[in-house]
């Protein structure tokens, strides 16, 4: 597979389509017409047959690539075992699961609580800082997503998906990288947490200053605020580090984690600091660290240790980024890793669709004209060189 296939056809004419499918499913999704039903590493296959190199990842959630047989072993061997059992009982994969993760992540002291989705970490992590603080009100930042769910949409910087029943959450949003005006907030005295996303995704990848998070973490300690690091779309190894604040060595009290984590198993989770006192029923879940996830989320971190994946990742990223600044038609690219936004001055939808129905190639979006690149963590060179083969064509006048 040295190449895309490629054909004539345009997209079609009423492309992006203005709804999805109909009879039995809620409308509320605009769907590519594509259906993919089959994937390998960096490639997936529609159902007919036409073969699409991928730079989204399914929305950062791919991390040791499509299929992986050491991933897919894994969870075939724990389904002809047990698939599920509640949190009633004794689950051995989750003390597995919480060993080596805390290790590899560099966070061996943490402990972890297991759930199911980005949003639902996020959730538990903001009702555990309001536990240990007694306060109640929170700050986030300006183009922030955090997830859809009541409290995450709440602290999320978009009306648009907040619902009358999301309001009413004391939610002050400031400015990315302004000190000033976070430590006036929490001057207050009112404030439980700070939360932050490791790169700003959605809002078209914005990167919080090393200094502003190390100045961020110091603030937060003297105002008695719990410091939340949203490391859903850039953890687990996408930037070259296991988490994104990492490259300015701050030490968040809770650190949410999801998508990459369990491949496309569900699996959400937070790193828990030492200095949170754990009460029995003061969190809880159902499915959450139940064993197929667990035993798909421990698969993922040992395909990323085996593979030094986190490495492949910082010197494909590296790669990536200094080969798109020798192109035309580039105004600008952020991002760390292989968590890297491209701000374009040809339209964004005119290029992304160009690359899908012309080139066969998955990329994402974001906010500014902003194209975004979340390929699984195991990409190589060659493919990297297919799509910028792909995307110049597109880019340069």
């Amino acid at each position: 597979m040295n190449n895309i296939s490629k054909n004539n056809n345009s997209q079609p004419a009423n492309f992006p389509p203005s709804g999805g499918i109909k009879g039995g499913v809620f409308d509320v999704y605009s769907l590519w017409p594509i259906e993919p039903v089959k994937a390998l590493g960096c490639r997936v296959w529609d159902k007919n047959g036409v073969e699409y190199l991928d730079f989204y990842g399914g929305h950062a959630v791919i991390s040791i690539g499509h299929t992986h047989p050491v991933y897919v072993k894994a969870v075939q061997e724990q389904v002809e075992k047990i698939g599920f059992y509640s949190n009633s009982v004794q689950n051995s994969l989750q003390t597995e699961l919480a060993e080596k993760l805390t290790q590899q992540s560099g966070y061996p002291d943490y402990s972890i609580f297991l759930c199911n989705s980005g949003a639902e970490a996020n959730e538990n992590a903001l009702k555990l800082a309001s536990f240990h603080t007694g306060k109640k009100r929170v700050i986030a930042f300006r183009e922030s997503f955090h997830g859809r769910t009541s409290g995450a949409v709440a602290i999320t910087d978009n009306p648009a998906i907040q619902a009358p029943f999301n309001t009413g959450h004391e939610i002050t949003f400031v400015s990315l990288n302004d000190i000033n005006t976070v430590t006036k907030e929490l001057e207050k005295g009112d404030v439980a947490a700070v939360i932050i996303e490791g790169i700003q995704g959605v809002a078209g990848i914005f990167v919080p200053e090393n200094e502003f998070l190390q100045q961020l973490e110091v603030v937060c300690k003297k105002h008695d605020a719990v410091l939340i690091l949203d490391e859903i779309q850039s953890g687990y190894g996408r930037t070259g580090k296991f988490f994104a604040h990492q490259f300015a060595n701050i030490r968040p009290d809770i650190i949410t984690m999801a998508k990459g984590m369990g491949n496309g198993f569900p699996i959400g989770g937070i790193l828990i600091s030492p200095k949170f006192e754990a009460k029995k029923g003061m969190l809880g879940t159902t499915f959450g660290g139940n064993h197929l996830a667990c035993a798909a989320a421990i698969a993922v971190l040992d395909v990323m240790k085996d593979e030094s994946l986190i490495e492949n990742a910082a010197e494909m990223g590296d790669y990536l980024r200094n080969e798109l600044s020798k192109f035309g038609g580039i105004e600008e690219i952020r991002g760390r890793g292989l968590m890297l936004g491209i701000g374009l001055q040809a339209d964004f939808f005119d290029v992304r669709n160009k690359l899908l129905f012309e080139s066969h190639i998955f990329t994402g979006g974001a906010k500014n004209n902003v194209m975004r690149l979340l390929p699984p963590l195991s990409i190589s060179k060659k493919e990297i060189d297919i799509f910028l083969k792909e995307l110049k064509q597109y880019t340069t006048k």
